[in-house]
Order: C-alpha cells, then sequence, then structure tokens
C-alpha cells in the first residue's frame, strides 16, 4: 500500500530516514492487513450470529488478505498518480475511505457472481466498515502520539492566547507541534459570544476580555499574546492593561499582511510596538503578485536606501521582476539594503547604481543604458525645517534632480512620483517642492505618453527622522518629549502601506494623476507622546515648542480645487494635477535670494500665477539633459 523508496546511499544520515521510512511503511502495512482481517472475522461471526467454524474462520482470513492486497495496490496507485497525505491528516482519511469502499467494491463484484461464495456478500461491506474504524484509529493515535511528542517541554511559558481568528488558529497548531517555542498555549479568549466554549486543537475558549483575569489566575498562564487581525488600537490597550493587571506578559502577533512572506512561527510573536497603539487600521489592500504588473519586467527605484525606497526594493523584489535596479548616492544606506535583501553586502552587483540625480549627464546615461521599463522615483530632501532654512537645496535635489529622471524616462512605461501631503495647499519649501514635481510628473505624462504619476501620503511611521522615531530617541536620551503644539494633527501610514500605495499606483493610477490614500482620521502628536511616555520606566515630560515656519497644525489630503474621485479603488483618490511646462521654473535660482526664492517656488505650485512669457527676465538653472 506504500510506496517503494529508492535504496539510499552511503550517507549515514540518509540510511537511517531511509529506514524510518521503511518501517513507518510497513507498520501501515501491517495495521491495514490486520485491520481486514479482523475486520472480516467481525463480519462472518455476525453473519453466522455469533457461531462460526474453523472453516469459515479460514475462508473469512482469506478474503480479508485478498482485499488488503487490493487495497495496497490501490495505494500505489494512487500514490503515484496523486501523491500522499501526513499519516492522521484530513486528506489523508479520504483517499483512505475511498481506498477501502473501492477494495470492498472489487470484493463484492467478485463474490456475487459465485455460486458457491467463500464468504456471505454481506461480509466485504460490514467488514469494510469495521476494517475502515480500526485503520482510523491505529493512525488517530499515532497522530496523537506523535503530538504529544512534539508538545513544547513543560518549562515552557503557559501561554493564553486573545482572538480567535485564522493566524491565531495556525499559531497554536504551530506552537503545540514545536517543542522549542517557548510558548506552551493552554487556553484561548475571544470577545464573541458565537465562540465562548469553542475548541481550537484541544484548547477552549475561557471567555473574552473580561474573563482575562481569571482565565491568567485558573491556567496559571505567564503571557497573554494578542492576535486580531485588523483589531482597533483601543481594543488592543485594553487588553494589554488587563494583561498587566494579572501579573502577565502582553506579546503581539503581528497582522497578517507582515507575515506574507514568511509562515506564523514562534518567532512571529513579539513584543508590543508603540506603531500597534496608534488607532487606526491598515487601509490598503494587499496585491497579489500576479496582478501587480512588476514580473518580468524591469524595475529602477531611485532613493532605494531611504526608509520608503528601501522597503520598494524589497516588495518588488518578491515579485519576480526582470531587474531590479536600486539607485542612491549613499553608499552605506546601498550596503544596508543589500544586506537585507541578500543576507550579504560585497556591494558587487551591477544591481546596485552609485548616483546623484543632481547629475543631469550621469543619470541620462545610466537610464539609457540600463532601460527601465518601470521607475519609482522616491530619491528627496524630506526634512521640512531643514529645507526651509536652504531652499536653494530642495530646488537642486526635489525639483531639479526630479526633472533630470524626468528627461531621462522618455522611453519608460511607468513612472510613479513619490510625493507627500504637504504637497497639498502647501505653504512650506519642502510642499512647494513636491507639489512642483507632482506637476512635472503630469507635463511628462503629456509629452511622453506613459503613465506617469504620483503618488501623496502622509507621515511614515518609524522611517528616519519621523516624529514616531524622535520621540523614541528622546525617551531612551532621558530628555523630555518636545511636541510643537497640543492640538497638531497630522496623518500616519506603515511603510508597508505606503509601499502598498505605490504598489497600487502602478496598477491603477493613470497618466497625469496623483494617488491619495485614504488614511483614516488624522493623529494628535500630543496623543503619541503621552502614550511612549506611558510605556517608559520613567515617564519624561512633554514640552511644547510652538510651530515652526512652514508647518500646517492640521495636514490637508487635497488642495482648494482639486476633487476627491475614487472610481477605482474605495480607499484610494484620483487627482488630476495641472501640468507645468519645465520652462516655467526658469525663475528658481538655487544660489540667489533664499527668500525670493521661496516667494519663486510658491508661484510655481499654483498655474494661475506663473506663465510662461513672464519667466524671460528671470535667471534659468542648467538646462537638463
Amino acid at each position: 500500500m506504500n510506496h517503494v523508496d529508492p535504496q539510499p546511499d552511503d550517507d549515514p544520515s540518509q540510511r537511517r530516514d531511509w529506514v524510518t521510512r521503511r518501517a513507518k511503511a510497513l507498520s501501515l502495512l501491517t495495521l491495514d492487513t490486520a485491520s481486514w482481517c479482523a475486520g472480516f472475522l467481525v463480519a462472518s461471526w455476525a453473519r453466522y450470529e455469533f457461531g462460526i467454524t474453523p472453516r469459515q474462520c479460514a475462508l473469512a482470513l482469506g478474503a480479508a488478505v485478498v482485499c488488503a492486497v487490493i487495497h495496497a495496490a490501490l495505494e500505489q496507485v494512487r500514490f503515484t498518480a496523486r501523491g500522499r497525505h501526513p499519516v492522521g491528516s484530513v486528506g489523508e482519511a479520504r483517499d483512505l475511505g475511498g481506498t477501502v469502499v473501492l477494495a470492498a467494491a472489487v470484493a463484492l463484484a467478485a463474490l456475487l457472481p459465485m455460486a458457491e461464495r467463500p464468504v456471505p456478500a454481506s461480509v466485504p461491506i460490514l467488514g469494510a466498515a469495521v476494517a475502515l474504524l480500526l485503520m482510523g484509529a491505529g493512525r488517530v493515535t499515532y497522530r496523537w502520539r506523535r503530538d504529544r511528542d512534539a508538545r513544547p517541554a513543560r518549562s515552557a511559558d503557559r501561554t493564553l492566547i486573545y482572538g480567535v481568528d485564522a493566524a491565531s488558529e495556525r499559531l497554536v497548531r504551530v506552537l503545540l507541534g514545536d517543542p522549542t517555542s517557548g510558548y506552551l498555549p493552554v487556553g484561548l479568549l475571544d470577545d464573541d459570544p458565537e465562540r465562548q466554549g469553542l475548541r481550537v486543537a484541544g484548547l477552549r475558549v475561557l471567555g473574552g476580555r473580561e474573563q482575562l483575569i481569571q482565565a491568567v489566575r485558573a491556567t496559571r498562564a505567564g503571557t497573554v499574546i494578542f492576535s486580531i487581525n485588523g483589531s482597533d488600537a483601543e481594543l488592543m490597550r485594553d487588553v494589554r492593561s488587563r494583561t498587566l493587571q494579572a501579573g502577565a506578559a502582553f506579546k503581539v502577533l503581528p497582522p497578517v499582511r507582515e507575515l506574507l512572506d514568511r509562515p506564523v512561527t514562534a518567532h512571529a510573536v513579539r513584543d508590543l510596538q508603540l506603531t500597534d497603539l496608534l488607532g487606526r487600521a491598515q487601509r490598503v489592500a494587499e496585491l497579489p503578485v500576479e496582478r501587480n504588473g512588476l514580473a518580468g519586467r524591469r524595475v529602477l527605484v531611485t532613493g532605494a536606501g531611504g526608509s520608503i525606497g528601501s522597503e520598494l526594493c524589497r516588495q518588488i523584489a518578491r515579485c519576480d521582476p526582470g531587474e531590479l535596479m536600486m539607485l542612491d548616492r549613499d553608499e552605506s544606506a546601498l550596503h544596508a539594503l543589500q544586506m537585507s535583501l541578500h543576507g550579504r553586502a560585497l556591494l558587487d552587483g551591477p544591481e546596485l547604481i552609485l548616483a546623484d540625480l543632481r547629475d543631469a549627464d550621469g543619470i541620462a546615461r545610466i537610464i539609457a543604458e540600463r532601460r527601465p521599463d518601470i521607475v519609482f522615483h522616491a530619491a528627496a530632501l524630506k526634512h521640512l525645517t531643514l529645507l526651509q532654512r536652504h531652499p536653494g537645496e530642495a530646488v537642486k535635489t526635489n525639483v531639479q534632480g526630479t526633472l533630470n529622471v524626468l528627461e531621462a524616462c522618455r522611453d519608460v512605461a511607468e513612472f510613479v512620483n513619490i510625493s507627500t501631503d504637504k504637497a497639498a495647499n502647501p505653504i512650506s519649501v519642502l510642499g512647494y517642492s513636491k507639489r512642483i514635481t507632482e506637476r512635472l510628473t503630469a507635463h511628462y505624462a503629456e509629452r511622453y505618453g506613459g503613465a506617469f504619476l504620483s503618488v501623496r501620503f502622509g507621515n511614515v511611521l518609524s522611517s528616519r527622522g519621523s516624529v514616531l522615531t524622535a520621540f523614541q530617541a528622546q525617551v531612551r536620551a532621558g530628555l523630555p518629549i518636545t511636541v510643537t503644539h497640543p492640538d497638531v494633527t497630522r496623518y500616519f501610514m506603515t511603510v508597508q502601506e505606503a509601499v502598498h500605495l505605490v504598489l497600487q499606483a502602478a496598477v491603477v493610477g493613470r497618466g497625469g494623476e496623483a494617488l491619495v490614500l485614504d488614511m483614516g482620521e488624522p493623529v494628535r502628536i500630543a496623543e503619541v507622546a503621552q502614550r511612549l511616555a506611558a510605556e517608559a520606566a520613567q515617564p519624561p515630560e512633554i514640552v511644547y515648542t510652538g510651530l515652526r515656519p512652514g508647518e500646517k497644525l492640521h495636514e490637508d489630503l487635497f488642495g482648494v480645487d482639486e476633487i476627491d474621485s475614487r472610481p477605482l479603488h474605495p480607499l484610494i483618490s484620483h487627482v488630476r494635477v495641472p501640468a507645468l511646462d519645465p520652462a516655467e521654473l526658469a525663475g528658481l535660482d538655487p544660489y540667489g535670494d533664499p527668500d525670493e526664492l521661496v516667494k519663486r517656488l510658491a508661484a510655481c505650485c499654483d498655474d494661475r500665477l506663473v506663465r510662461v512669457d513672464d519667466t524671460a527676465r528671470l535667471s534659468t538653472l542648467p538646462s537638463p539633459r
């Protein structure tokens, strides 16, 4: 009934594995043969009203052996054609039932035409049922003993899991089957009344969060793992508070979106992060690889070493592109990126490109030689206060650098410009420069006819220089947390969300548009600071410093003339962006008077304020190549 493994080679470990497989196969063959014999004997005994002669017993055993041979032959054919399932699994039970029924049918078909039957015609039917029951019982016993032996050691931390969903069910089974996990699940918790008393992998749902403290004490649990995909932060905070009150440790199983590229394991369980408590759910739908249009195509990412650029590269690398090219001017950032992608960083691969966007000739040469199909433009200067003091740098990198890339992309099919919510109704140098890049991208969409578009989103959590990163650094250093204003709000998204939006843009975006993510409600920065302070061993003071030049109290997602239209995705708005001819940038002299430069940047953001015919008197930037 089981296949014959090929002979092992001289490797001792392979020989041991071969012996183990053969022993398992022979054990199952013995079990199945014994089950058929027992089944036919019981069926014959019942048929003859519990009085069976030695001859009838011998005939029954002979017929049982014939069925066992048929069964083994059918199993071998099935394995050769379709493979086999793990012993004791649902798949094996289904195949086993089919094989037993088919073997009994063959035996019955052979008996019916006979004038002198060795066994009554009812024996194969009843005998097959008894045999199937015995075969199943043997396999269930084997599976139970194997699972028992694989359970975590008694020294493992007794653990309750809050939330019953697909991920938590997988986690329970993984932890129960991993003797090295360090967590021993002893129960489940869930607020859904329909799940009370439910059992998952032998563990019972002991109640909801109201019963958490009692459940911890009753099971002697030392840890509670929170596992509800897409749950709100208020629920997580409440469960955490009750867990700490019960004297247990609080852990988190990341949402499914963070586990797409790896299986659920004990290592996926982590400590709580502040990003888990910010009070907003993930908004971007996951993109299957077959839909994102990247497979087999040549992709270039500028600013590849940055927070967004590096995550873009990691996500794109999983989509099987024809070639992934990563461009940055920071060699250390490229080193770290290669290490995160490949586990090594020899800096010797052609995928790494060290270049500066300000070098128009160099950028044009690179794009002409590498011929990308898609360009994700993530390179930019992004610190608002610094750019407010040095507007010329914003012009040279954000504006002129983007223009250099756009000019070189005449043969590129798709161009995605990474923008920011500060480009909507801009009042800062950063906002002005990014709004200009949106308008330049729209111009080149008209000029080249390709899918040239922009993606606009808010603050990216835990990116380099983000407010959350700054707060955490202040807490670690024992310094007060500095907040600009008690009422200031910002839109937040995780880096995974940001990248998913950018990948969505490559699918649903149309030339000349800016895509804007529905990021939910804005978050009060003061509340973020308060939550972070509450997590600290010594809660720091929160100091309000006042808004800085160029900062808004509340960010906008749409400009005054922009309409929120969502034709293709319920969470993504498509905004038409007025084109800006590069000739209208003639007045942006990065080396001139900073105040005058800021005025010209503001003027270039509004297509009603600048006309080509009034630029002849103004100094010009070097022409892009």
